[in-house]
Order: structure tokens, then sequence, then C-alpha cells
């Protein structure tokens, strides 16, 4: 594991921070490097779970994930690539699937609202200030409700920050995600390396 600037070692956790690195040991068999990043900072951390969890209960778990993906791809974020294409490939996508969604979701076989919907998180992650109104009436066409567009909104702008603090610090993808298929593996690898 990797990080540009120093992190709390699970030996060494206290507090808030050893609560957290419990947590993710409960859920997912070790301290991930997402809580890691933040370890110096363990409240702001909770604050931002906090904030993602607020986000992503008021949106189905396709369309989060979609928006998510869209956001993390637009970016090349290998960690959030491999964390939110695993929670795709858990929830029915084919490796197929989800290598079409990655090369061009265009073409991917999604709904035109989901395309959509994926067009318009890229814009929010690429350029915010880019957005007009036609962007709106197209997603209002499709078939968002402003809350629907709100929420993709906001989900986008999370993923940008998260995804430019783990990319900025260095830090690694979980080594969970070196268990996924290969074919999965390979096709959600962005703009920075993760070996298997």
């Amino acid at each position: 594991m990797s990080f540009f600037i120093k992190t709390v070692p699970d030996s060494e956790a206290t507090g808030k921070l050893r609560e957290l690195y419990d947590a993710d040991i409960k859920d997912l068999g070790i301290a991930s490097n997402t809580t890691r990043s933040f370890s110096l900072f363990p409240e702001t951390w909770e604050a931002f779970r906090g904030l993602m969890g607020g986000i992503r209960k008021r949106m189905r778990l396709r369309n989060y994930e979609l928006t998510t993906m869209a956001a993390a791809m637009e970016m090349g974020c290998t960690f959030c690539m491999l964390a939110h294409g695993a929670v795709l490939r858990k929830n029915s996508f084919t490796p197929e699937q989800l290598e079409a969604l990655v090369k061009d979701f265009h073409h991917a076989g999604l709904e035109d609202k989901e395309v959509v919907m994926m067009e318009y998180a890229q814009k929010v992650v690429r350029e915010a200030s880019s957005t007009t109104q036609a962007d709106f009436d197209t997603l209002r066409k499709a078939g968002w409700t402003d809350e629907d567009i709100l929420s993709i909104t906001l989900a986008a702008a999370v993923r940008s920050f998260a995804s430019k603090v783990f990319d900025s610090l260095g830090a690694d993808p979980d080594a969970i995600y070196k268990d996924l298929d290969e074919e999965t593996h390979h096709v959600l690898i962005g703009k920075r390396p993760f070996i298997v």
C-alpha cells in the first residue's frame, strides 16, 4: 500500500479512528484505504461518509452507481472505478457489460435515461460551469425530476471530491479489488496503475 503522506497504522489507531478502522474490519475484513486516506483527520472522514450516505439514500443503487462510475471514468480514478465497478459487477453487470460501459456507455445497452444521466454527471465533473438550461431540459425530457437531478449532481460532485483526494494522496485501491475476476479487473484500471 502506498500513500504520499503518512497514515496511521492499525496498531496506533485510537479514539474515532479506531472506531472507523474497526467498522471497516467488520464490514470488509480490512481497514480500508479510503479510511486510511483520512486517518490524520478521522472526524472529517466520518462527516464525509455521512454526506455520501445522505446522497446515496435518495437514489436507487443502480442510478447512484452509474452516476458515480461516470464521474470516476471522467477523472480516470482507478480506485473509484474498481470500487464502484465491483458494486455494478455484484449487482447484475456481466464482465462484458462492464467493459462496454467503460469503453463507451452510449453503446452499452443502457436505457436512454441512464445515458443522459451519465453524460450530465461527466459534465459536472469535467466543467460544472458549462452546464446550461439545455442540459436540464434534456434531463427532464428523459424523465428525471428536479429531485433526481439534484441527487445526480450531488453524487457526481461528491465523487469528484473523493476521487481527487484518493488520487492526489496516491492511495492504492484496497487489496480486496485484486480478487475481482480478471476481465472485470482489467477494464476498471484508470490512469493510475494497480498491479494484480
